[in-house]
């Protein structure tokens, strides 16, 4: 139980460490599109980021992959900005189009993102042969942590909007506008080349 625990905690500090913003930058983009009544669409996405996260973290654990740390953590940015320009792109349209996209971008970058947590996480379970049950409780931590993000993010998104009557679109281009802005500063800090 105090592995089950250890690991969960890990995995919920990696998401709401203020100092490793990168991840609640992503939900942010990724969730803003969203409205509060549409929150199992936005649980498919966090699950399948968590699952690509899941991915990379197992192959690397495994020694099955390993990637160099400073193209990824240039990547990682790389795909907040992404998101994010695709949200400005297409605020004025529905999200109802862009669902299967939605569902690919966080499956394809929760990959990349694992891989920015893969050598760290790698050194804390050691030469441990079970990795399976630790990766799996990492994995559930990360999850709870970006449910309770992502309902923030929609919570005041539904706020803005119900109460004191800002307009979606508007909500969806500041929001998304912001996180490219810190996007471009860390790619700009994080130049591999």
């Amino acid at each position: 139980m105090n592995d089950f625990i250890f690991y969960f905690k890990m995995g919920l500090f990696h998401v709401l460490d203020i100092k490793a913003y990168d991840h609640i930058l992503f939900l942010i983009v990724l969730a803003v599109v969203y409205q509060f009544k549409q929150w199992k669409k936005v649980l498919w996405l966090i699950t399948l980021f968590t699952i690509g996260h899941s991915i990379t973290l197992a192959l690397s654990a495994y020694g099955v992959l390993n990637v160099r740390a400073d193209l990824v953590e240039f990547l990682i940015p790389l795909t907040i900005f992404i998101t994010g320009v695709m949200n400005v792109l297409t605020a004025k349209k529905a999200s109802v189009g862009k669902d299967n996209q939605n569902l690919f971008f966080a499956l394809f970058f929760g990959l990349i993102h694992g891989l920015g947590f893969s050598n760290y996480f790698k050194m804390m379970i050691g030469k441990t042969t079970d990795k399976f049950f630790p990766l799996l409780e990492f994995a559930l931590g990360v999850e709870a942590a970006q449910v309770i993000i992502v309902a923030a993010i929609l919570l005041v998104g539904s706020l803005l909007q119900s109460i004191l009557g800002v307009n979606r679109r508007d909500w969806i281009l500041v929001a998304s506008s912001i996180v490219i802005g810190f996007a471009m500063q860390m790619m700009i800090d994080r130049v591999f080349w």
